[in-house]
C-alpha cells in the first residue's frame, strides 16, 4: 500500500467516524468559526483546567478535510498542556505550508500533509486549529 493510499484511508476514517464529536455539558469555552468559501463550520468546545486541555469536542458541518482535521486535532490535544496544544497548532500550520513536520505521539495528523498541494483546501484543514488558538486565547 502506498503512503498516499494510507493517508486517504486515515482521513476518511476520521471523516466517517469523527472522534470527540458532540457537545460538552460542563463549563467549557465554545468557539464557533466558519469558512465561507466552502461552507465549513465548526463549534469547538474546550475544557482547560490547571493549564491542561482536559477535554475537547466538536460539532459542525464540512468537507472530509475539515471534519477529519477537527477529529484529529481533538484527539491530539486532549491531556496536553496549553503550551503543547499551541505547539501542535504551530507545527500543523507549518505542515500546511509544505514544511516537513512530525507528530511523534499522534501520527494521524501527518495524513493531512498533502493538503498543502491544494491551496483552497488549506482553510478547510486549519479551521479547527484556528478555533483552538482562539479558544485558548479567550481562556487565558
Amino acid at each position: 500500500m502506498e503512503l498516499d493510499d494510507l493517508y486517504r484511508r486515515v482521513i476518511m476514517d476520521h471523516y466517517k467516524k469523527p472522534r470527540n464529536r458532540g457537545k460538552l455539558d460542563e463549563n467549557s469555552v465554545t468557539i464557533e468559526l466558519n469558512n465561507p468559501t466552502c461552507g465549513d463550520r465548526i463549534s469547538l468546545q474546550l475544557i482547560v483546567e490547571d493549564n491542561i486541555v482536559k477535554d475537547a469536542r466538536h460539532t459542525g458541518e464540512g468537507c472530509s478535510i475539515s471534519i477529519s482535521s477537527a477529529s484529529m486535532m481533538t484527539e491530539a490535544i486532549k491531556g496536553k498542556t496549553v503550551e503543547q496544544a499551541l505547539d501542535y497548532a504551530d507545527r500543523f500550520s507549518h505542515l500546511m505550508q509544505g514544511e516537513e513536520v512530525t507528530f511523534d505521539d499522534y501520527e494521524d495528523l501527518e495524513a493531512l500533509s498533502g493538503v498543502n498541494k491544494f491551496p483552497a483546501r488549506i482553510k478547510c484543514a486549519t479551521l479547527a486549529w484556528n478555533a483552538l488558538k482562539k479558544g485558548i486565547n479567550e481562556n487565558n
